[in-house]
Formats: C-alpha cells, sequence, structure tokens
C-alpha cells in the first residue's frame, strides 16, 4: 500500500491544520491528491471521509463546505479525495463534464481503456486508507464516510459493502439509482460494459435492497433539496427508500423544500451531519 505522501501545502485552520497532498496510488497506477483536516489537540481522532461529486477536485469540499469549524470543535479529521484519476492521457477521458476526468464514480472500471486506472473503488478502501492512516492521527477503527450527489452514491455503496471500515453513512442529494439515470447509465456503460447485472454491485438502491443484516446495520441520514435541479432525472431517492424498505435497512431521507443542488444546501444542513457521525467518538 503506498503509505509516502508529499505536502503540497500546509495552513493554520481552526487552530488545527488544513493540508493537500499527493501521493502514488497502486490502484490507480497515477499521482492521487487528497486534501486532510486535522483538528486541534494531540489526538488520535475519529476520522470521516467525504466523496465530493461531479466535476469536484479534493478541494471543493474543503473550500465550500465550512466544516473543518464543526471538523476542529467537535474533534474529527476530515479527508476529501479527489473524484478521478487525472493526466491519464486516455481516449475520450476529457470530452465530456460528467464522464472521465472529475467522474471516477467510485467504482473499479473493468472496460479498455478505463480499467487500467478508473479503479476510485480500490483507491478509497484501500491507498487513501494506508495514506491517511500511517500519515494522520486518526483512528481507524472510528471511521465515517458521506458524500454529495456522485460521491453521495459512493460513500452509500462503498459503506455498505465496507461495514468493517465505516460504521457510518451519511449523503447529501445522492445518485441513489445509477441504474435508472443517465449520468449513471452513461458513467456504467464505459466504466463497467453492457452487461446490467455488473452495475448492480456499484447502485445504492439494489444494494441496500439485498444487504443479509440490514436491520443491525447503523441509520443512514441523506439530505435532499426540494428545489435541486437533478432531483427527478438524475437522483431519485424514492428508490433508495423502496430498497431500504424491502431490506429493513435503517434510513432517514430528510427532504428540504427551497434547497438546490449545491454546497449552501451541504453547508446549510453539515453540523446535523456531524451530529450523525458523532457515535464514532463516543464508540
Amino acid at each position: 500500500m503506498p503509505e509516502k505522501i508529499e505536502i503540497i501545502s500546509e495552513r493554520a485552520a481552526f487552530g488545527g491544520v488544513m493540508g493537500f497532498y499527493r501521493h502514488q496510488s497502486i490502484s490507480t497506477r497515477c499521482t492521487q491528491n487528497f486534501a486532510v483536516f486535522v483538528p486541534p489537540g494531540k489526538g488520535p481522532f475519529p476520522v470521516l471521509t467525504f466523496l465530493s461529486g461531479l466535476t469536484c477536485t479534493e478541494e471543493t469540499f474543503m473550500i465550500k463546505s465550512g466544516a473543518q469549524r464543526l471538523a476542529a470543535e467537535r474533534g474529527f479529521i476530515l479527508v476529501s479525495p479527489d473524484t478521478s484519476p487525472r493526466g491519464c492521457e486516455l481516449t475520450g477521458e476529457e470530452d465530456d463534464w460528467d464522464f472521465g476526468t472529475g467522474a471516477g464514480f467510485y467504482l473499479n472500471a473493468t472496460q479498455i481503456p478505463w480499467k487500467k486506472h478508473y479503479h476510485m473503488y480500490d483507491y478509497v478502501v484501500k491507498d487513501l486508507q494506508a495514506a491517511v492512516f500511517k500519515n494522520f492521527p486518526g483512528i481507524q477503527k472510528k471511521q465515517g464516510i458521506f458524500g454529495h450527489s456522485m460521491g453521495g452514491h459512493g460513500a452509500i455503496t462503498i459503506g455498505i459493502k465496507h461495514p468493517e471500515i465505516f460504521r457510518s453513512i451519511s449523503a447529501f442529494s445522492p445518485i441513489s439509482a445509477p441504474i435508472d439515470c443517465p449520468w449513471g447509465q452513461k458513467a456504467f456503460s464505459h466504466y463497467l460494459g453492457s452487461d446490467k447485472k455488473t452495475w448492480e454491485a456499484y447502485d445504492a438502491s439494489r444494494l441496500i435492497a439485498n444487504v443479509k443484516d440490514a436491520k443491525k446495520r447503523p441509520k443512514i441520514l441523506v439530505d435532499q433539496g426540494m428545489a435541486d435541479e437533478w432531483l427527478e432525472e438524475q437522483l431519485h431517492p424514492h428508490l433508495l427508500e423502496a430498497g431500504a424498505k424491502k431490506s429493513g435497512y435503517p434510513l432517514k431521507v430528510r427532504r428540504h423544500e427551497g434547497y438546490d443542488h449545491g454546497y449552501y444546501f451541504i453547508a446549510t444542513f453539515m453540523a446535523d451531519h456531524f451530529d450523525h457521525h458523532a457515535g464514532l467518538a463516543k464508540g
């Protein structure tokens, strides 16, 4: 596992350190950037990993969310990786805003040419884990995961499949059923091929419906703005709710009138998500 990291920049923030880093990833076979906020104090600290959405980088969440103040007050390390490999010089990588660069969809691609580099699923559960816990004072057994849009999809799917790593899960405006929306269909067909059965491993609504020990799992919190321009065509939270009802998985979807898909919405309800993950600090 890659453990050596390079410091891009570090700055004081809220009594802690806001840092941006790069390292060589085995999973994506390229250099990956990620961001870490370490709160004031000696630690060790519980860790929250945030997965960002389409077109975002490792900087987006840290710049726009306002989460560092909450992390400093409550004693959490925040981690935010980039959303895809970059600079791989693959044909078509830069052609569209919703596929390729900035749109890795937190899966392991199986199709040429994407399968050589686009393994963001393995990156999150393997390479990023090694980089964070070898270089920062985090408690590996006290981790939560959350995300937004494409990153909400990633947080729910990765969190459901890896309860041994992530003890709590939440999401803002997640792509809840990628199999049933244009964003997901475009990405999955290119990354995973035409066999839609293979897509189900990365579809939150399908995964949550088939969890065997669902009733024993911690509750997932989802916040959704009702003025979200992508709600009807791309997000489908009702399908996530239907899947959870089928398996008995504890899920709370909160709908908020007047809020859109952006970071003002995320910043508004960020404290609630810290409250949701607060059991990590106590457990």
